[in-house]
């Protein structure tokens, strides 16, 4: 059985164009998000699907340079993407992770992967409801289903988002994990607004560095310590970023 995470990565935002490559700590953010699931202890692969227009060169030149899987594939029907992507990879089981999701805690990811295997399910996530900081959101489904929602789904909503189609259907088995409590969705760590990346970086400065990747627990006390990060963007933390998440 393969696991696969499959990231979606574009240049074009609407938002912020080229926010996946702006400069994170001296790296790009995708190199970030690509870096956290290579090290995922239950995943075997890690792909990011581009598309295939030109402007999106530089992101796969970039996922390519960090070891990452490329495929390309359609622009607006994200659904599409990942289907052919996770054809092309053999994959049993799809992780979907964003690239403007710099801080994806690769154990969050590891016990959304967990749960739907143990659980049999066809579909898990961590946000129905949220009960994690935004920017911690990913979800994991089965191939069966992947397979389902690409054939059935017709809604551009559905086409564009990936999951939708699956979230609602009547017939899919959905568990959802849940936070360990307290007010995290109150937080914000993922990128769509210059605000984000203001905050992003001046997080990343007095994170610790040369150690393990930090994780959930790390960052909130480094919050903690420095509230004043924590309101560089706060005028975006009740946006939901409009991408199923």
């Amino acid at each position: 059985m393969t696991t696969a995470v499959i990231i979606q990565a574009r240049m074009g935002s609407t938002r912020l164009p080229g926010k996946v490559l702006e400069d994170l700590g001296g790296r790009t953010v995708l190199s970030h998000v690509i870096e956290r699931c290579q090290i995922l202890r239950n995943a075997d692969v890690v792909c990011c699907a581009v598309p295939k227009s030109a402007d999106s060169d530089p992101v796969a030149a970039e996922a390519e340079r960090c070891g990452a899987v490329v495929f390309r594939g359609s622009e607006n029907d994200v659904l599409d993407r990942y289907f052919q992507a996770a054809v092309s990879l053999d994959a049993n089981v799809i992780v979907r992770v964003t690239s403007d999701c710099p801080m994806i805690d690769p154990d969050v990811v590891a016990q959304v992967i967990e749960l739907l295997k143990d659980s049999d399910a066809d579909f898990s996530t961590n946000n129905l409801p949220p009960s994690w900081p935004h920017g911690l959101d990913c979800e994991a489904m089965t191939v069966e289903w992947l397979t389902r929602a690409w054939k059935e789904a017709v809604e551009p909503m559905d086409r564009e988002h990936v999951s939708p189609f699956i979230r609602r259907h009547p017939d899919a088995r959905i568990v959802n994990l849940e936070g360990p409590g307290g007010s995290l969705t109150d937080h914000r760590w993922t990128l769509d607004y210059p605000e984000d990346l203001v905050f992003l970086r001046a997080l990343f400065a007095v994170l610790p560095s040369g150690q393990k990747i930090p994780g959930l627990e790390q960052i909130l006390g480094v919050l903690k310590a420095h509230p004043e990060i924590a309101a560089i963007n706060e005028i975006h933390k009740t946006v939901t970023a409009g991408k199923s998440f």
